[in-house]
């Protein structure tokens, strides 16, 4: 387990590196004008490539270790790593198309993470059984297709999630890091390997794409990247709770409630202005951190300013982040704990965003000015 993640980690910082130093210029520029463009200059969007490369070679020698050299460890990676492969494909190339490109509209790319959550329904038998609550599990137990419609849902919605909580230097990686170490956590704890060398394989190639990406701002994840970490962390989170009775269905919902509820707030208020949910804008509850608590940093060039306020906006989030895995990991097996939890997280999120908006934001959060 630990080898292969090394493996990830070499491999996706060097792909990284390529990019940095061959590919970057070679791709559509990002459009100026476009409201989460916070950084100045141009900044190759591939570090999706590098996590995809990473997250591949490791896999596939994990299933090539497993079926010629037994399994090592209990970690059995062969046959069952080639379905995560295949669901993860048409998602991934979607994003990295529209990184690429700049042409793939966000109905084309939804299109492609439901492929990837009705190939992982389809071919991996993935669904969702229980929800922890009795009259729930009694529905779905009556109605099998919910669970399977669940699972599409949240392959495919997760992915955008992470993209849009994707819009500051270590931000959505670091944030997908923890979420990995804090599934690999779980599966360790209730025995399942397979799930713990998946993510952290993951978490350790998105490493190598961080040291590239925090704190200078080489590489950005783009869009493959974000759907990478969405479908990955989507397809651990189902299989952990379907394979393991112990763990309650409500573990990967606190622990992902941030990009979650990000997602489902933006959605809201959208719609409440009238306005398209896929519309992009710059009103993000990291975006707003950006402007009204990270002030200006230093007598410096406008880029190397820009850079340095765009760094201190993550371990705010990181830190918020943390405020719901750890009470996720440490009551995993508790579904009410974690229902309530989920609703702590909400409303204190609500109050935050409402505070910053109305500018009521404590001193003691806010960096001084220049």
């Amino acid at each position: 387990m630990i080898w292969l993640s090394l493996v990830s980690f070499v491999v996706a910082f060097l792909v990284a590196a390529v990019i940095i130093r061959w590919l970057g210029k070679r791709v559509v520029k990002y459009e100026e004008a476009k409201p989460q463009r916070f950084h100045v200059g141009e900044v190759p969007r591939l570090g999706g490539i590098a996590l995809l490369a990473g997250v591949l070679v490791s896999w596939v020698l994990g299933m090539v270790l497993t079926r010629y050299f037994g399994d090592p460890g209990a970690v059995r990676l062969y046959p069952w790593a080639s379905w995560w492969i295949l669901a993860l494909i048409p998602a991934a190339l979607g994003g990295i198309g529209e990184d690429m490109t700049q042409r793939l509209t966000v109905r084309y790319r939804l299109i492609l993470t439901v492929l990837s959550g009705a190939l992982a329904a389809g071919c991996m038998g993935l669904t969702v059984s229980r929800f922890g609550i009795s009259f729930l599990d009694t529905w779905v137990a009556h109605a099998p297709w919910i669970g399977i419609a669940v699972v599409i849902l949240a392959i495919a919605g997760l992915p955008h999630a992470f993209n849009i909580i994707d819009g500051y230097n270590g931000l959505a990686g670091t944030v997908a890091v923890i979420v990995c170490l804090a599934l690999a956590h779980v599966a360790l704890q209730v025995g399942d390997r397979s799930i713990a060398a998946l993510v952290l394989c993951l978490a350790a190639a998105t490493g190598g794409f961080l040291l590239w990406n925090y704190p200078r701002g080489m590489l950005f994840a783009g869009d493959g990247g974000a759907y990478i970490w969405g479908v990955v962390i989507a397809l651990a989170s189902i299989s952990l709770v379907q394979r393991n009775l112990d763990v309650s269905p409500w573990f990967p919902v606190l622990l992902l409630i941030y990009p979650i509820w990000e997602t489902l707030f933006s959605i809201y208020r959208k719609l409440a202005r009238g306005d398209s949910p896929g519309m992009a804008d710059a009103l993000h509850f990291h975006q707003l951190i950006y402007r009204r608590i990270v002030a200006g940093v230093f007598d410096d060039d406008d880029s190397r300013r820009m850079l340095m306020r765009n760094n201190r906006v993550s371990p705010y989030l990181w830190a918020f982040t943390m405020l719901t895995v750890v009470p996720a990991v440490l009551f995993w097996n508790k579904t009410w704990i974690l229902m309530c939890f989920c609703g702590l997280f909400v409303v204190s999120y609500v109050l935050a965003y409402v505070a910053i908006v109305r500018f009521k934001v404590p001193s003691w959060l806010k960096r001084g000015r220049s």
